[in-house]
């Protein structure tokens, strides 16, 4: 570790006996960059649930008349679903034709009132930022890209492409609005459960589905769908843990985001207690097989054995996660390298994890 970067730490625990096995400036709290995603995954985890999904909605003003045309506007109400695409779009739009919807005397219009419209980074000031790899917002379809900036309007456009791919006439203009009170809902598509979108955050490192879910989780359960309010859930849920970290965004695209290695591996080590279905580990990356760490430590003792989060900025490299050992122990760890070169700390991140897999418990 000295051989990093002075502004390096490092922690290591047994999470079956609770021993330290390695503390090195564990205490000192630094940029995690990346790793930073463990606290927002591990959050949507225990506040949605490991089933629950993010559901798109298609509802109605007016309704369907003897000869299939619905006469009023469709809304495609957002649920901040960053999985959602064009086959997601057309799946609705069939829903809709399989009502015997035939026309629509009226408007499709996208509703992303659940987020608000900020569609960049903390440190953008929510204006768009090319790092995050996609636009935020309620109503987004295929990231969020939009010729116009206006990605409601676009996904509207999209479901009125799909309907009429489907023989569904549409005759008026496709734009954005909120959903009218006494709209009635006519079809809707869940995302991947809980489970599943943080894995398909934590293994590639996704920065947009990371700062989506924290507007989620600011929507869900903290009044309302901004960054800031997501973070402060994720605060919240920390402190619940006795864990104080300086969350500000859900990526760790920011370097105002602070954590200490010790921070890190006592929050591996709640979710290792509770995650009985072990869908918080499983949605790390695997050392020498997926993702981040597909072309790490492989043909070494960590391959396989070692599931773990990496963390990647300028002068910053990161890695944390568990490592069920060849003794049999689960093993937590957290390298925090600031102001290091990022090959030389990857390999020392190798090494290290390597011999934690190693590790025989005597």
């Amino acid at each position: 570790m000295r051989a990093t970067s002075p502004f390096s730490g490092a922690y290591v625990r047994d999470l079956d006996t609770g021993r330290t096995l390695f503390s090195y400036k564990a205490g000192v709290t630094r940029s995690p960059a990346s790793v930073e995603k463990l606290y927002t995954t591990s959050t949507a985890l225990l506040r949605f649930g490991p089933d629950a999904a993010l559901t798109t909605t298609v509802m109605g003003t007016g309704g369907l008349d003897a000869l299939g045309v619905w006469r009023g506007n469709l809304y495609l109400r957002g649920a901040g679903d960053p999985t959602l695409g064009s086959l997601g779009v057309a799946a609705l739009a069939g829903a809709l034709a399989g009502l015997g919807i035939a026309r629509v005397e009226g408007s499709i219009l996208g509703d992303e009132s659940l987020l608000d419209r900020l569609r960049g980074s903390f440190d953008t000031g929510g204006r768009y930022d090319p790092d995050i790899g996609g636009v935020l917002g309620g109503m987004v379809v295929t990231r969020g890209f939009a010729r116009d900036g206006r990605p409601a309007a676009a996904a509207a456009r999209s479901l009125a492409r799909a309907l009429r791919a489907d023989g569904v006439k549409v005759t008026g203009r496709s734009s954005a609005a909120v959903t009218p009170a006494t709209a009635i809902q006519l079809a809707s598509l869940p995302s991947p459960p809980i489970r599943d979108l943080i894995r398909l955050t934590n293994v590639p490192s996704d920065n947009y589905f990371a700062e989506m879910l924290l507007k989620d989780l600011g929507a869900a359960f903290g009044g309302t769908g901004t960054t800031a309010a997501g973070a402060a859930v994720v605060r919240a849920q920390m402190a619940a843990f006795g864990i104080r970290p300086v969350v500000v965004d859900g990526s760790g695209l920011s370097r105002v985001d602070h954590t200490s290695p010790r921070q890190l591996v006592n929050l591996l080590a709640r979710m290792h207690a509770q995650d009985l279905t072990g869908a918080f580990e499983g949605s790390m990356a695997i050392a020498g097989r997926t993702g981040t760490l597909i072309r790490r430590m492989r043909g070494t003792a960590a391959q396989d054995r070692c599931h773990a989060k990496t963390g990647t900025l300028i002068a910053v490299s990161a890695l944390a996660g568990i490592c069920e050992a060849t003794g049999g122990h689960a093993i937590a760890f957290a390298l925090l390298m600031n102001r290091a070169a990022i090959l030389p700390a990857h390999r020392v991140q190798d090494r290290i994890a390597s011999a934690i897999a190693r590790y025989t418990g005597a």
